[in-house]
C-alpha cells in the first residue's frame, strides 16, 4: 500500500505542473489531472479489499494510517494532524477518484476550446487533493484545513468565468454562504478543545460519554450548521442554484457527489456525538424533510436544465440528512455512494446537451433522444436512478432511506414520499421536453465526442448496478441491506405514478407550464421564484452586512482613530509646552540643570536608603 500523503500530495504537485507549463503543452499536461483522483480511488478500493475479507464484517476492518504529527503544542495539550483510511474514508476516495476522473475526461471535450484550460485543470486537481485530504484526516483540525481549501477550489471553480458578472456573484455568494456554516463548525471545534482537550477525531468521540448533554448537543448543532452550509441545506442552500454558473463538469464533481456530500460525510464521521443527542437529531430530521420536499418542489417549475439538477441535488441531500435524522446513518451514506453516480451522471449529461445543442433552456430543446442517441439513453438511466426506479441504484438506496425515516418519524416519512413522487415527475418532465418531440431551437445539434459520451457510459453502469451492493454495504458498515417489500412496493407505485405523469403531462410541450402557471396561480410563481427564500436571505444577509459595516466604521472612527487622533493631540500639546523651554537665555538654562541636579541627586539619596 503506497504511502496516505501520496494522494494529497500527488494532485497538489500535478496542480503546479499543469498551471507552470501554461496552455502551450495543456493538451498534454491536462491527461496530468488523472493521476490524482486514479491514485486516490487505487488507494480507497485496495484499502476496502484489505479491510473486510470476504465473509468478513465490519467489526474486522483493519485501517491503513499514516502517522500523526503533532502541528502545535500548547499548555494544554497538542494538536495533531494525520491521515487514516478507514472504511468510511475508503469509500469516499472511491467516489471522488471516480467522480473526478470521469469529469476530467468529460472535460478533454467539453473544454476543448477553452483558452484557459490549464487553469481549470489545475483547479481540479487541487480540488482533489483538497477532498481527499478532507475524508482522510484524523483531526478536526486538519479536515477544517481541508474544508477551506474545498471552498477556495470551490470559489475559484463557479467562478471560473470571472469576466461573466454572473458567474463572479455567483461564486462570492456560495463563497459567503458557506462561510456561514464554517463559522459554526469553527465554533464546535472549540467547544471541544475546551471539553476535552484534543481534536483528533477518536479522542473526541471516545469522550462523548464524559460530556454534558447540553454540551453534546451544542456541539452537534453547531456541527450540523456547518455541514448545512456545506450541503445546501435549508436556508443555506441558496447559494447552489446560482452555482451551476460555473463550467457543467464542475457542477457534476463538486456540486453533485463530492463538495456538497462533505456535510453528510462530517456528520457520519462524528456520528457518536450525533446518536448521543435526541434533540440534534430531531433538527437533523426535521431539516432534512423540509429542504428535500421543498426542493423537490422548486424544481418542478424550473425551465433550466442545470437549475432542474441543481435544485434535484438539494432535495436528495435532504433525503441523507432525514436519514440521519432518523438514526440510519448506513442508509444515509449508500444514498450518497449512488447518487454520487446517477447525478454526476446527470450533470455531465446535461453538458452534453448543452454542448450538442448550443442551449440550457429546456424550451428550446425537444427530439434530443433522436439526434444525441448515446447522451439520450445515459440520460434516461439517471433520471430512472433519481426517481428510484426498480432495479437501478436509486431504487435501492432511496428506498432504505425511506424505511429508515418512515419507521422513525411517519410524518417526515410521508414528506419524503411526496417528495419522491415530484422527484420522477419533473425527472420525466425534462426528460420528455429534451428527448421527445421535435427540436425547438437554433442551430444543428449534434451528438457530443467520444472524450464526452464515454465517461456518459460508465457513470449509467455505475447507476444501473450499484444497487446490487446493498448487501455488501450493510456487511461492511452494519445495518441491513435487505429491502422492507411494503415500502419497496409503495416507492414503486409513487415513483412509477410520478414519472408516468410527468411524460404524459408534457407531451404537448413547453406550453404545458403556460396552463400550469395560469391554473396554480401564485402557487406555481412562488416554487418558480424558490419562495422568496434566496431572496429574503440575501436581503437579511444585506441588512447584517451593512449593520456590522456601520459598527466597525463607527469602532474604527470613535476607537481606533479616536486613540490615534488623541495620541498625537497629546504628543502636540506635550510638544508646545516643552517649546517654551528653548528661550535662548543662558541663566534659565543653568537654572534647570542646576535644579535637575538637585531632583538626581535627592532621588539617589532616597533610593539608596
Amino acid at each position: 500500500m503506497m504511502p496516505l500523503w501520496v494522494v494529497i500530495g500527488a494532485p497538489v504537485m500535478i496542480a503546479l505542473l499543469i498551471a507552470a507549463a501554461g496552455a502551450g503543452p495543456v493538451k498534454y499536461t491536462r491527461w496530468l489531472a488523472l493521476i490524482g483522483p486514479v491514485v486516490g480511488a487505487y488507494v480507497g478500493a485496495a484499502t476496502l479489499f484489505e479491510a473486510v475479507p470476504v465473509g468478513e464484517g465490519a467489526s474486522d476492518a483493519a485501517a491503513v494510517a499514516a502517522e500523526s504529527v503533532s502541528w502545535l503544542n500548547v499548555t494544554s495539550g497538542s494538536i495533531d494532524i494525520g491521515l487514516l483510511a478507514d472504511p468510511l474514508a475508503a469509500m469516499m476516495l472511491v467516489v471522488v477518484g471516480v467522480v473526478a476522473s470521469m469529469v476530467i475526461i468529460f472535460s478533454f471535450g467539453y473544454m476543448a476550446d477553452d483558452p484557459s484550460q490549464p487553469r481549470y485543470f489545475s483547479l481540479i486537481s487541487a480540488f482533489t487533493a483538497a477532498m481527499n485530504g478532507l475524508v482522510l484526516s484524523t483531526s478536526l483540525v486538519g479536515l477544517f484545513v481541508a474544508w477551506e481549501l474545498v471552498g477556495a477550489c470551490s470559489y475559484l471553480l463557479i467562478g471560473f468565468w470571472f469576466t461573466k458578472p454572473s458567474a463572479a456573484r455567483a461564486a462570492v455568494k456560495a463563497f459567503l454562504v458557506t462561510r456561514v456554516g464554517d463559522v459554526g463548525l469553527l465554533l464546535a471545534l472549540a467547544l471541544l478543545w475546551r471539553e476535552t482537550s484534543t481534536l483528533v477525531i477518536a479522542d473526541v468521540l471516545a469522550a462523548v460519554p464524559t460530556l454534558a448533554p447540553t454540551t453534546i448537543t451544542t456541539v452537534a448543532l453547531l456541527l450540523f450548521v456547518g455541514a448545512a452550509g456545506k450541503s445546501a441545506q435549508f436556508p443555506l442552500h441558496v447559494w447552489l442554484p446560482d452555482a451551476m454558473e460555473g463550467p457543467t463538469p464542475v457542477s457534476a464533481l463538486i456540486h453533485a457527489a463530492t463538495m456538497v456530500a462533505a456535510g453528510v460525510f462530517l456528520v457520519a464521521r462524528t456520528w457518536p456525538l450525533f446518536e448521543a443527542s435526541e434533540s440534534a437529531q430531531l433538527v437533523v430530521l426535521v431539516i432534512g424533510t423540509v429542504t428535500a420536499l421543498g426542493a423537490a418542489t422548486i424544481a418542478v417549475p424550473q425551465t433550466d436544465i442545470k437549475r432542474v439538477l441543481a435544485y434535484s441535488t438539494i432535495s436528495q441531500l435532504g433525503f441523507m440528512f432525514a436519514a440521519l435524522g432518523a438514526g440510519a446513518w448506513v442508509a444515509a451514506f449508500f444514498h450518497l455512494v449512488t447518487h454520487a453516480a446517477f447525478k454526476s451522471l446527470l450533470f455531465l449529461a446535461s453538458g452534453s446537451v448543452i454542448h450538442g445543442s448550443g442551449t440550457q433552456d429546456l424550451r428550446e430543446m425537444g427530439g434530443l433522444g433522436r439526434i444525441m442517441p448515446i447522451t439520450g439513453a445515459t440520460w434516461l438511466v439517471g433520471v430512472a436512478a433519481l426517481a428510484g426506479l426498480p432495479p437501478l441504484a436509486g431504487f435501492f438506496s432511496k428506498d432504505a432511506v425511506l424505511d429508515a425515516v418512515w419507521v422513525h418519524a411517519p410524518v417526515a416519512g410521508v414528506a419524503l414520499f411526496v417528495a419522491s413522487g415530484l422527484t420522477a415527475f419533473y425527472s420525466f418532465r425534462a426528460t420528455r421536453l429534451a428527448f421527445s418531440g421535435s427540436f425547438r431551437g437554433a442551430g444543428h445539434p449534434h451528438e457530443s465526442p467520444v472524450s464526452m459520451t464515454g465517461p456518459l457510459v460508465v457513470l449509467a453502469a455505475l447507476a444501473f448496478t450499484l444497487g446490487g451492493a446493498s448487501w455488501w454495504f450493510a456487511d461492511l458498515y452494519g445495518g441491513h441491506g435487505g429491502l422492507a417489500l411494503p415500502i419497496a412496493v409503495a416507492s414503486t407505485l409513487v415513483a412509477g405514478a410520478g414519472a408516468v405523469i410527468g411524460w404524459i403531462v408534457y407531451r404537448p410541450g413547453p406550453e404545458v407550464d403556460t396552463r400550469l402557471a395560469h391554473a396554480l396561480g401564485r402557487l406555481w410563481r412562488s416554487a418558480g421564484s424558490a419562495y422568496g427564500v434566496d431572496a429574503l436571505v440575501m436581503r437579511g444577509a444585506a441588512a447584517t452586512e451593512r449593520g456590522a459595516t456601520t459598527v466597525s466604521d463607527r469602532f474604527d472612527r470613535r476607537i481606533i482613530d479616536g486613540a490615534a487622533n488623541g495620541v498625537a493631540s497629546i504628543a502636540q500639546r506635550v510638544g508646545r509646552e516643552f517649546n517654551e523651554l528653548q528661550s535662548g537665555e543662558g541663566q534659565h538654562y543653568a537654572a534647570l540643570v542646576g535644579a535637575g541636579a538637585v531632583l538626581l541627586t535627592s532621588l539617589a539619596l532616597w533610593l539608596g536608603r
